[in-house]
């Protein structure tokens, strides 16, 4: 485990309960920050509000992270912030709106909650607290070329970077809940099975991975059973596919916002420049058998497992 800042060494011998405690205040902080921003900047458009608003509050964030010298305290606000930003845009909307109307609205934030109280609690379940940061965070932290500063690049590749990718894809959220110009329909039913299915995707995915590392006899092998032996990042797929459903949603309100399918493009770039490389590095050193696999299984859409020919013998 990389070296903790010194200014953060007291809270590593904290209990995991007392870890959660000290990160819930951080975010309440942060949520504070926000809703000041959020009522200063009161007439400006609610996207703008909402932008910088964000921004704040990752910085808040970020401060946090620095003092406990523990950037995975950044990590759940990927899952935290979308609720909050599609309940404060549902708040915003015109009165009188037809049922249909109001129905997307609900069935668009029940999606979204569900969605962040399944990754949240998988964040608050794998983080053991302050003692453990994100193998990805020790790695790019000790790789930095010598004079390059560490909160420079936390804030920038960590926390900034990601947080505008997010609010990029959460701009569909806009449409959807508070500016609609068509009632519920067809495409809002595809764009909840699309929603859904991906919150399905990564969930099971997530739950065969586990039942496969918590397995001893599986130590060094590579996953390859389940959804795993069609793609080799279904959890991946299914991220994507979640915020590909919610820009369904906008086009199904609101067509005249068919580009912020750039949000769900940005999380595509996102995973296949940064998340899938960098995971897929770290397999190869740690499982030899995952070099095989790779040849075996698709990166990311689901295919036909290709059949690898044994070598032929020299004589």
């Amino acid at each position: 485990m990389s070296t903790p800042y010194p200014t953060g060494r007291q809270y590593v011998r904290l209990s995991k309960p007392a870890a959660l405690a000290v990160v819930t205040g951080c975010y309440l902080v942060a949520g504070v920050a926000a809703l000041l921003v959020a009522l200063l900047w009161k007439g400006h458009h609610p996207l703008a509000v909402a932008l910088l608003a964000d921004v704040v509050a990752t910085v808040v964030i970020f401060a946090f992270s620095m003092v406990l010298a523990n950037s995975s305290l950044y990590d759940a606000y990927w899952s935290v912030i979308p609720p909050v930003v599609a309940i404060s845009f549902a708040a915003v909307a015109p009165s009188g709106l037809p049922t249909g109307v109001i129905v997307r609205q609900v069935l668009v934030i029940a999606l979204v909650l569900l969605w962040a109280i399944r990754l949240t609690g998988n964040w608050v379940k794998g983080w053991t607290g302050f003692d453990h940061e994100d193998w990805r965070y020790s790695g790019l932290r000790d790789g930095l070329p010598r004079g390059v500063p560490w909160p420079l690049v936390s804030f920038l590749a960590i926390q900034l970077v990601p947080t505008l990718f997010v609010f990029a894809a959460m701009i569909p959220l806009w449409p959807a809940l508070a500016s609609p110009s068509r009632n519920f329909g067809v495409l809002d039913v595809v764009a909840a099975v699309v929603t859904f299915a991906g919150i399905a995707l990564e969930t099971q995915a997530d739950r065969q991975m586990a039942a496969f590392t918590g397995n001893p006899a599986h130590r060094g092998l590579s996953m390859d059973q389940g959804l795993w032996r069609w793609s080799r990042h279904p959890n991946y797929l299914g991220e994507i596919t979640f915020w590909t459903g919610l820009w369904l949603f906008a086009l199904a309100s609101n067509p005249s916002w068919w580009w912020t399918v750039v949000g769900p493009l940005l999380i595509i770039a996102m995973f296949q420049g940064a998340s899938i490389p960098m995971m897929e590095s770290r397999s190869l050193e740690r499982r030899p058998s995952y070099a095989d696999y790779q040849a075996r299984v698709a990166k990311l859409l689901p295919l036909r497992p290709r059949s690898i020919r044994p070598a032929q013998s020299q004589n």
